[in-house]
């Protein structure tokens, strides 16, 4: 059942490894079938050295059990709340990479300091709130999705997808798996360039007509960075 995406998701946890975004058994891919509404999700606590696809857990989107040997990772209802939310939303990524983890510890939204966080995200990534006593003791994995959700509030979530959970850590989305972990990665590079910017003095970002230029420029139906189809 769902081989390609099984295949697909194990690729974006190992990508994970690779570009240095975790260590251990530290963050999860999932990926979303846009035809059945299954997901498929990196099970809990397994090693990245030793998973193959058929370690891949499918669920429905209630959390319920579809296949696989495996529990799916703890992570799986902050997906699942994403997923229902966005519809958009084909691939989540949650890691505790450093720079980005490090203003999420400090309850900090990373400011947009220069066109390179410009051109990809369009405005500051956001922190939330903290959770309550009782939000972390109740449901504790939904009730993170919920002020994810809450940061966002009406915004677009591919124009800025990623949020910095307060004191815990990032989570990123895209299109697919693959496009999720290229958002978690640029997320930690923008990261470590405004940790340098901030610890040199600078902390206003930039104009808005600065902003519009460069997100606007890659992203939406006047985009025209890249290649253009030919005719």
């Amino acid at each position: 059942m769902l081989d390609k995406l099984k295949h697909e998701v194990l690729k974006a946890n190992l990508d994970l490894v690779e570009k240095g975004l975790v260590i251990h058994t530290w963050g999860n891919v999932s990926g979303k079938d846009y035809e059945t509404g299954l997901i498929v999700i990196k099970p809990s606590g397994i090693s990245y050295e030793k998973m193959t696809p058929d370690d891949m857990v499918v669920i429905d989107l209630e959390g319920n059990p579809v296949e696989g040997k495996f529990n799916p990772s703890t992570d799986a209802p902050t997906h699942l709340l994403l997923y229902k939310t966005f519809e958009r939303i084909g691939g989540v990524v949650h890691t505790h990479s450093s720079f980005a983890t490090s203003w999420a510890q400090a309850g900090r939204a990373i400011p947009t300091l220069g066109t390179t966080h410009a051109d990809h995200f369009y405005g500051e990534v956001p922190c939330t709130r903290s959770l309550t006593d009782k939000e972390i003791e109740t449901d504790y994995e939904i009730n993170t999705g919920k002020v994810i959700l809450e940061k966002i509030g009406l915004s677009d979530p591919l124009a800025i997808p990623s949020v910095l959970v307060n004191s815990h850590g990032p989570f990123c989305w895209g299109t697919d798996p693959a496009n999720a972990v290229y958002n978690a990665v640029t997320l930690e590079e923008v990261a470590r360039m405004a940790f340098y910017t901030v610890l040199l003095g600078k902390s206003e970002p930039v104009s808005s007509s600065l902003l519009d230029k460069h997100f606007l420029r890659k992203h939406g139906s006047n985009a025209y960075y890249g290649q253009t189809k030919k005719k």
